[in-house]
């Protein structure tokens, strides 16, 4: 039996809510109802709703540039400057709250030359053209100068550079010639993430978006997450995109080039063709891959499997070490470890808690130490020919795979990461349009996954497949939930908690009897800072086991997933994912083929032996029989 509860820690954006404040009409309670008229039309709308909400309700486009439904409101670029009655100059609507009567124009004269003059106005310090940029299709500046007719730079155009671009960042590449100053990457890094990395210095002409000290992304304690980039309207911000090196090793006969996919991109990546969200590619991106000349193409989901039987043998062995043998030196609740922008968060906020993160590496690093070992030997291929990339919807895997400590396999595990819109611009340049591509599946060795390795891309979805397994594991049943949907770990709430009694074990779990396994999950670091503050105020001794992503909506909502997103868009991705797992026919790690013929053939001292160890974890300590 499952007793469920939820904490929601969301964080809501600030847009979608009425504001809070006293009404100066007739009405007099937040909630009821005013009318006020806009573009001559009247409407009734709630007290305190913004002007922008109640257009966007009424299906009324204001152009909006600093504005976006997952931050709180700024109001500072004056694109969605509208025409009050009674006012003497024109009003924000993304933060003009609707308190009583009042009649709205949003398209008039004053307002259309006013949002003209604030196009104009960036234009005339926006470095570089269009056509060369690397959001030249999908840039909101350059949307709203197609919609506001702009023809000629009318104030002029910057022809040389006021800052360096910021290469330094395995991830992250900033380029602040290209800021509108809208300041979304600060709201995102300091409110939306709870990180901190970027700050708006000086004011005016000098106003500028910058790091601590003016230092390079790499020195200091920026996660990696991409967030900033999902949210930069221009390309002021970008992944650092290696396609040109992963062009080069297709292009050579000498290497033998294959990658993972990860079941986010999958789920994600039609949109950048054109696709409504909540589509999954996955067999046509298979045939995609091959086409554009990847020796082999493996699901990174048969590594999450593997990472369930590594975790879940972990937490096992903590919890006997703990409840059997009595040792007060175990680290409970255990952590997951598999979101690199989380690990790097808990290394730089807190890092006299790293005892607690498990020590599994991440599916991806996982695959890569068995690409360059396991395959290597099956295949008689000389390991350092291969090269390995990885598809992630996150910025952050191109730094984990380039940390010094990813090379357990006497290589580097995992050589590029290659993020879903690189990929899709890969595709595009292979001259291929991927919804019309033939489905095929995956290769084999690695071709076979199970439905609980795939929702390893929506929040919650680690824990619901390591129940799946370790609830069967302990007890011989399946989990008490209909078709193996766990709808407790389900859900875009901030954080999330319930529990399962154990009951009924097998004789070798009996230690476990009547123990109710509590655990937790949070998504975004701003809620993983909550769980930390939990954690250090003593209120999680009860807990067992906590699943944290470092992006909302988990790896749905990476860093380098298409752009827009959206509270809405990251739903129907982790949609997508749910209902790609329903129809296959295997849904726990424990039954996946490969995983088991991996434990047999190679890795034969089983999960979280000496061998597993040595290449999918990140530091091991023997203690008696075990390593852990």
């Amino acid at each position: 039996m499952m007793e469920y509860s939820k904490k929601n820690g969301d964080r809501a954006p600030v847009a979608s809510k009425p504001l809070k404040v006293a009404p100066h009409g007739l009405e007099s309670d937040i909630g009821s109802k005013v009318e006020v008229e806009i573009n001559g039309k009247a409407y009734k709308v709630p007290i305190g709703m913004t002007i922008l909400d109640a257009c966007k309700k009424q299906n009324i486009h204001i152009p909006t540039l600093c504005y976006h439904e997952d931050l709180c409101l700024a109001g500072v670029c004056r694109i969605c400057v509208v025409e009050v009655e009674g006012m003497r100059s024109l009003q924000a609507a993304c933060t003009y709250p609707i308190t009583n009567r009042m009649k709205i124009k949003t398209s008039s004269e004053q307002v259309r030359k006013a949002r003209r003059h604030v196009i104009d106005l960036l234009l005339s310090e926006h470095y570089g053209e269009c056509y060369s940029c690397h959001r030249n299709g999908n840039c909101e500046l350059q949307k709203l100068s197609k919609e506001y007719g702009v023809d000629s730079y009318r104030f002029g155009h910057v022809i040389e550079r006021r800052h360096n671009v910021d290469h330094s960042s395995y991830s992250v590449v900033r380029d602040m010639d290209k800021c509108v100053l809208c300041k979304r990457c600060v709201r995102t890094c300091i409110d939306l993430q709870e990180v901190g990395v970027l700050e708006s210095t000086n004011r005016g002409y000098d106003t500028t978006i910058t790091t601590f000290n003016d230092l390079p992304l790499a020195e200091v304690i920026c996660i990696n997450c991409g967030q900033c980039i999902n949210r930069c309207p221009t390309a002021a911000l970008r992944a650092n995109d290696p396609s040109h090196f992963i062009w080069e090793a297709i292009d050579n006969p000498k290497k033998h080039v294959v990658c993972q996919t990860a079941p986010s991109p999958r789920a994600a990546i039609g949109e950048e063709f054109g696709l409504a969200p909540g589509h999954s590619m996955t067999k046509q991106l298979n045939t995609a891959l091959r086409m554009i000349g990847f020796d082999r193409v493996f699901d990174t989901n048969f590594a999450a499997d593997l990472t369930i039987m590594e975790e879940g043998t972990e937490l096992l062995l903590r919890l006997k070490r703990s409840l059997v043998n009595g040792d007060k030196s175990v680290h409970l609740p255990q952590f997951t470890s598999c979101s690199p922008g989380w690990v790097k968060y808990i290394e730089h906020f807190y890092p006299e808690y790293l005892d607690y993160l498990s020590s599994c590496k991440s599916p991806q690093q996982m695959f890569g130490s068995l690409l360059k070992t396991f395959y290597a030997e099956e295949h008689n291929i000389d390991p350092a020919e291969i090269v390995t990339v990885a598809i992630m919807p996150c910025s952050a895997k191109k730094f984990e795979c380039n940390r010094p400590e990813m090379t357990a396999s006497g290589f580097k595990d995992v050589d590029f990461g290659l993020t879903t819109r690189e990929l899709a611009q890969m595709i595009r340049e292979a001259g291929l349009r991927l919804p019309e591509l033939p489905p095929s599946n995956f290769d084999d060795p690695f071709g076979e996954a199970s439905g609980a390795g795939l929702i390893f891309g929506a929040t919650g979805g680690v824990m619901e497949a390591a129940l799946r397994t370790a609830y069967e594991l302990v007890t011989g049943r399946t989990v008490p939930f209909e078709n193996l949907n766990i709808e407790a770990c389900r859900g875009m709430e901030g954080i999330k908690q319930a529990s399962v009694l154990l009951t009924g074990l097998k004789p070798e779990w009996a230690f476990l009897e009547g123990v109710n396994l509590k655990f937790m999950i949070a998504h975004g670091t701003a809620n993983a800072k909550k769980v930390m503050e939990m954690l250090k105020a003593g209120e999680l001794a009860d807990f067992h086991f906590i699943e944290i992503m470092g992006c909302p909506g988990g790896c749905i909502g990476g860093g380098g997933q298409p752009i827009p997103t959206s509270g809405e868009i990251r739903k129907l991705r982790a949609k997508a994912i749910y209902e790609e797992d329903a129809g296959l026919p295997i849904r726990k790690s424990h039954e996946n083929p490969n995983v088991n013929y991996i434990y047999e053939k190679f890795l034969t001292d089983g999960p979280c032996g000496h061998k597993s160890h040595k290449l999918l974890h990140t530091h091991y300590v023997k203690r008696g029989k075990y390593i852990v």
